[in-house]
């Protein structure tokens, strides 16, 4: 941003300092723009910052809106149905063929309409109209005799139309009902009708219709679907609808050179005419026409560029509604009052800066709220600007919230350099620090002589100086924070806050955390550096140089001296009086760092520190820790249960020996039976009484 009016209309938030010094040196004129927290934390006084708002002004049904880029200006609208309000009521009737059955419920309910509208207001005038479909092939027979009665058998229909308008608007409300009941069905061949034919000409029609600059209603009433833009190319009719009037003695005299409209057509120029259309339709069509309905009761007039409007609704019973949603309610009866937020907002700034107009208004009333939107492009200081001011180097430039704007031609942070010297190398050599050959110190542009140096993605992190060889990020840095979050980086070096020093600033000064427990530095014995203890006696540590838990000769040394005292006990216990007087004794210990032994073999525990008055202090812990004697029926029952547990094992291991060698002696056993050579049916034993002799000279003869 060159200049205030840029800078505000970069967002918001931004804001513009016009403190003269604000800036250091090699700092572009942008850094005079940033958000609001960061300029104040810069240094500049909020008095010096230019922030201008949007603001509003309410006269009757007008309104002022000063838009700032990106700030949303919210108002509020209340609506409520007026009693008494004027209405016209245009009736518009399907008479094909297909409504026979249901033509006499189309008449009572145009007379039920008239009754009941009558009711609600006493300023109601009625108008009624009819359609069939294009008088042309193949929505009609075309043959004579059809034309003529375009019905079957006996019955007898009124000649085809398009649209014819029977009744123009009135209050004769007699007139009306002889009109409606008078109506006779005619013909046609295909199911869709031509509707949308009708409603173009009655929403175009203002002047024939006789259309007042009341609420406009429109009941359309059919039985059957609707022929829409592109059907007219079946009997040869490709120019699209004109969207004007073309009433002839009341009849539409174009029905066969014009293609029927568009729905989004039709939704224009109902629109345009401000007319609300009510479908009275038959059951088997209701989802048809449905989505071709809407409640929409909130519409704006076309946005300026860059302009946008948010709606919000409160309806009746705790209804809301946002978005698209949010510019309707429903069911609004006479009295209710509804309301609604609306938020409208400037993107950017229109070229010329010129104020716009728009108008808001409820669909289907003449009332309208006309809001003129002024646009802020530009900063207050820039009125007080000087032109052709003397500290923009002899007079190139205008000296505006606190900094030059050049004129054409001239460049520069005074506008001291003109365009064509930009590139000249005798400019490079006032970048150069001495020694060197980088220009800006590679961390910015050489403009006109002098450095400005770049920005960073982090607009927190600035480079600066007079070859931009400064810089407040590339300090050292402490737990992850430049200068250790205590101090400021400048040029790359920490300036610390008071109490702090170093060269990340993470060294404090502060002696309280390096103060003992008996009020000295350290104990007396170390020194505080940086908030920490450095412990010089190489017997002590700990944060105060108070612990010595490694200091035996020092617990050894006082042990007789604090047992006496504490506990009258001990080897010095007759003597105490004379030998330990040197120090006082407090009870209990906070922090224990002796563990002695008494005579009775029971554990005691003290510390002992120095005072700043460098007297000894002995902190001692009042109950000794004694060994308690062995319980006696727990041993002897585990020595009886051990006893019992190990015969009972010896036991178990006793009996698997035996059946192991039972087991082998049985297999032995097997194993010789199994070998054994003489035949196990007989007794060994056993001699037989007969003995058989053989003479051995007998030959058998």
């Amino acid at each position: 941003a060159k200049s205030c009016g840029e800078c505000i209309q970069a967002g918001p938030n931004c804001g513009w300092c016009k403190k003269t010094d604000f800036l250091q040196e090699g700092e572009p004129t942008s850094a005079r723009c940033d958000d609001l927290a960061a300029l104040k934390s810069k240094g500049c006084p909020p008095d010096d910052i230019e922030n201008p708002r949007g603001s509003q002004a309410i006269q009757p049904q007008q309104l002022v809106l000063k838009l700032r880029t990106g700030e949303p200006q919210t108002f509020s609208l209340k609506f409520k149905r007026a009693e008494d309000y004027p209405i016209d009521l245009y009736y518009l009737m399907d008479l094909s063929y297909s409504m026979k059955d249901d033509l006499e419920n189309v008449k009572s309910l145009g007379t039920a309409l008239m009754t009941e509208m009558e009711k609600i207001t006493s300023d109601f005038r009625i108008g009624f109209g009819s359609f069939v479909e294009k008088t042309v092939m193949p929505y009609i027979s075309t043959t004579p005799a059809k034309l003529r009665n375009p019905c079957t058998g006996d019955q007898n229909c009124t000649t085809p139309f398009s649209y014819r308008n029977v009744l123009n608007l009135t209050s004769e409300g007699n007139r009306f009902n002889e009109l409606v009941g008078a109506q006779q069905i005619s013909g046609n061949l295909d199911s869709p009708e031509g509707g949308f034919d009708a409603i173009m000409q009655v929403a175009v029609c203002g002047k024939q219709i006789g259309w007042r600059n009341v609420t406009r209603l429109l009941v359309f009433s059919t039985d059957a679907g609707f022929h829409f833009a592109g059907d007219g190319k079946l009997g040869g009719i490709v120019l699209p609808n004109d969207g004007r009037c073309h009433l002839e003695n009341n009849l539409y005299a174009m029905s066969h050179y014009y293609d029927y409209p568009s729905i989004a057509h039709l939704v224009q120029k109902l629109s345009e005419n401000n007319i609300q259309t009510i479908f009275a339709v038959t059951e088997e069509f209701q989802a048809v026409y449905k989505s071709l309905s809407s409640e929409v009761i909130l519409e704006n007039s076309k946005l300026p560029k860059g302009v946008t409007i948010n709606y919000k609704s409160y309806c009746k019973n705790g209804v809301n509604g946002t978005g698209e949603n949010g510019r309707k309610c429903s069911n609004i009866s006479i009295g209710d009052e509804v309301k609604f937020e609306i938020s409208v907002t400037a993107n950017e700034c229109p070229k010329k800066g010129q104020n716009e107009t728009i108008k808001i208004k409820p669909l289907g009333f003449t009332e309208e709220v006309e809001i003129n939107l002024q646009f802020i492009c530009e900063c207050q200081c820039q009125n007080e600007g000087e032109a052709n001011s003397p500290d923009c180097h002899e007079g190139n430039g205008t000296f505006e919230c606190g900094a030059c704007r050049c004129n054409e031609g001239r460049i520069g942070r005074l506008c001291e350099c003109s365009t064509d010297e930009v590139n000249s190398e005798d400019m490079d050599a006032y970048c150069r620090r001495e020694n060197s050959t980088e220009i800006c110190s590679n961390n910015g542009e050489c403009i006109c002589g002098q450095c400005v140096c770049k920005k960073r993605e982090n607009t927190n992190e600035v480079y600066s100086g007079k070859y931009c060889e400064c810089d407040n990020f590339n300090c050292d840095r402490s737990n992850g924070l430049i200068c250790g979050g205590n101090g400021i980086c400048k040029c790359r070096v920490c300036e610390c806050y008071p109490n702090y020093t170093g060269s990340a600033c993470d060294c404090s000064l502060d002696t309280s955390t390096c103060m003992a427990s008996n009020g000295q530095i350290c104990n007396g014995r170390g020194t505080c550096e940086c908030g920490t203890c450095n412990c010089t006696d190489p017997k002590f540590q700990g944060p105060t140089c108070e612990m010595c838990q490694t200091c035996l000769g020092v617990c050894a040394e006082h042990k007789d001296c604090v047992q006496c005292k504490a506990f009258r006990k001990g080897e010095k216990k007759e003597t105490c009086s004379q030998e330990c007087s040197y120090f006082n004794m407090t009870l209990p210990d906070p922090l224990s760092h002796c563990k002695e032994k008494d005579v009775d073999d029971c554990w005691f525990y003290f510390t002992y520190s120095v005072n700043s008055n460098n007297e000894p202090i002995v902190h001692v812990v009042d109950t000794p820790e004694c060994p308690t004697g062995p319980d006696i029926i727990p041993i002897v029952a585990g020595v009886v249960a051990g006893i019992v547990l190990i015969g009972l094992a010896l036991l178990l291991i006793w009996k698997l020996l035996m059946i192991i060698h039972d087991r082998r002696e049985f297999a032995k056993f097997e194993k010789e039976k199994m070998n054994a050579k003489w035949d196990t049916g007989e007794n060994p034993i056993y001699k037989s009484a007969v003995t058989t002799v053989v003479n051995p000279k007998y030959e058998g003869k």
